[in-house]
């Protein structure tokens, strides 16, 4: 086992520089560089945008930028924001609090709620209930994230049920320690809804269909003959075996969180590195788009690392030799 973890650590060395390599060629591509917004200014003199450029190190060949940045990442500096002005790294370490609350409370909503309603869809094959959340599911699959998040903000604007915008109230910081909690969480729900719900009818259709695949196996219809509860049939031989394709979505969960994170970031106006990358994007501020591009594919790395090991410790069949 530590021999198979240690081999994915090493290989996903070549792959992240590979990945990043990628992402600076399309930044490189993209029409224009940070100084656009200067250079469309007739008060700025040539002198100042040619100052800049050297400052920036924008002057130097792409090929040269991305090795001086590759050769400071492996120091441990993820350079400086041309923005900002700041140290991309201490950027993003003020953002990444907001944006792991976020990503951890879609996690945990759309997998509990997911694998819960997709066994409670199964064992209710055929009826109502499972007519009514096969519509829910296939809503919230065909309904786009930044659609969902609008409808959210406009239900809150109408009933006053939820903030709507922002992490914190003004006055969190005159608040208790358990305001200061049920605060975040207030605001912390419309976001969490909006990034999770489509994780959440994709997990529970691939576990109704799993655990229902599941149940028609020999060796479920042998339990049931050998007289066996139907409860323990269910929980602990069938739902055992059918949430092990489950775990292989995890990795690629873990992953998409950072993507979805953008937009629904901005919507909800949450100070997360969502926000932080979208305006990266827009100012064309490189570095801040590479350090997003290399935490995101570590997170896809890692997150199918974990996959991988849960599936071998649910399933006894699987062997990393």
């Amino acid at each position: 086992m530590l021999k198979y973890i240690a081999r994915r650590l090493i290989i996903m060395i070549p792959e992240l520089i590979i990945i990043s390599f990628i992402v600076f060629i399309i930044m490189e591509a993209a029409p224009g560089d940070f100084l656009d917004m200067y250079r469309l200014d007739p008060s700025v003199s040539q002198q100042f945008l040619e100052k800049m450029e050297k400052e920036l190190g924008l002057d130097k060949p792409w090929i040269v930028q991305y090795g001086i940045w590759l050769k400071n990442v492996l120091k441990g500096d993820f350079g400086y924001s041309f923005y900002y002005r700041r140290p991309v790294s201490t950027l993003i370490w003020e953002r990444v609090f907001a944006t792991v609350i976020l990503s951890v409370s879609s996690l945990a909503f759309e997998w509990l709620l997911g694998i819960i309603v997709g066994v409670f869809s199964a064992l209710k094959k055929y009826s109502i209930w499972d007519k009514i959340l096969t519509v829910v599911a296939f809503s919230g699959i065909a309904l786009p994230g930044f659609f969902l998040a609008i409808l959210l903000l406009y239900m809150a604007a109408k009933t006053g049920w939820f903030p709507i915008a922002g992490m914190v109230s003004v006055n969190h910081n005159q608040m208790t320690t358990w305001e200061k909690f049920k605060d975040i969480a207030s605001h912390l729900v419309l976001p969490t809804i909006a990034l999770g719900f489509g994780g959440f009818a994709s997990l529970m259709r691939y576990m109704r269909g799993s655990l229902l695949d599941v149940l028609n196996e020999d060796y479920v219809e042998f339990a049931r003959a050998k007289g066996m509860p139907e409860r323990v049939v269910i929980y602990k031989h069938a739902l055992r075996n059918a949430i092990n394709p489950m775990i292989t979505f995890l990795g690629f969960s873990i992953s998409n969180v950072l993507g979805g994170a953008v937009i629904i970031e901005n919507i909800f106006a949450w100070p997360g590195m969502g926000r932080l990358i979208y305006q990266a994007l827009l100012q064309q501020d490189i570095y801040i788009v590479m350090a997003s591009a290399v935490i995101g594919a570590i997170m896809l790395v890692i997150g199918n690392l974990v996959a991988d090991v849960l599936l071998a410790a649910v399933d006894p069949r699987v062997r990393f030799e």
